[in-house]
């Protein structure tokens, strides 16, 4: 399956900060910025934007970054799911992952990951893929948003709708080890039927429980 990606531009103005949105950024683009030093929720920061120059070179491969001058201050990221993990089971080539969203500490509330969304959605970019992402509460800052688990899920549930993805159903064992936990899902309108039962047959290897 051939990967076009749209570089689109757009910028916010919030707080005192002029934020630049932009994206599928190169390689070389994460490579030759400063990345903040906050963005250390996955692994440390350096190590971080190493992850995110070999993810930005993959041919699947998106990075959406949200940017203050030279320094990064955000970031999205879009790949194939890992060879270890159930949702690659289907070999599908329009199955991607929305595998992490991560703002620096001092840029959250200012709409960030919204608009970081909405950039890699642009323009119908996305309408040939099925797009998932798995929520864990166990990766999110309860201890530095102040917020129970379920208001965490339920801001995370909001931003994800953004872009309209919406909770699907799985049997999925790490999923169902919380009830927190979730899968969401946006099937573009260009994505084939055979690639949906495909993705059902992903999601659910113990049909008959549901």
């Amino acid at each position: 399956m051939e990967h076009i990606k749209e570089h689109h531009v757009r910028s916010i103005f919030k707080s005192g900060h002029r934020i630049i949105i932009e994206g599928p950024v190169q390689a070389e683009t994460i490579k030759q910025l400063e990345f903040h030093t906050d963005l250390d929720a996955f692994r440390r920061p350096s190590e971080q934007q190493e992850a995110l120059a070999e993810i930005a070179a993959l041919p699947e491969g998106r990075i959406i970054i949200a940017r203050e001058n030279e320094t990064i201050v955000g970031y999205v990221t879009f790949h194939y799911a890992d060879d270890c993990e159930r949702w690659s089971e289907g070999n599908m080539t329009d199955l991607i992952e929305l595998g992490a969203i991560e703002v620096a500490d001092s840029y959250r509330s200012l709409g960030i990951g919204r608009e970081m969304l909405l950039t890699a959605f642009e323009n119908g970019q996305m309408e040939k893929y099925i797009i998932f992402t798995t929520e864990y509460y166990w990766h999110w800052d309860l201890k530095g948003s102040a917020l129970s688990v379920w208001d965490y899920r339920k801001m995370m549930e909001k931003l994800m709708q953004t872009v309209e993805m919406t909770w699907y159903a799985t049997d999925d064992p790490e999923i169902c080890s919380h009830p927190a936990n979730c899968l969401m899902v946006r099937i573009g309108s260009q994505v084939p039927l055979e690639s949906e039962e495909q993705f059902d047959r992903v999601r659910f290897r113990h049909r008959f429980m549901y």
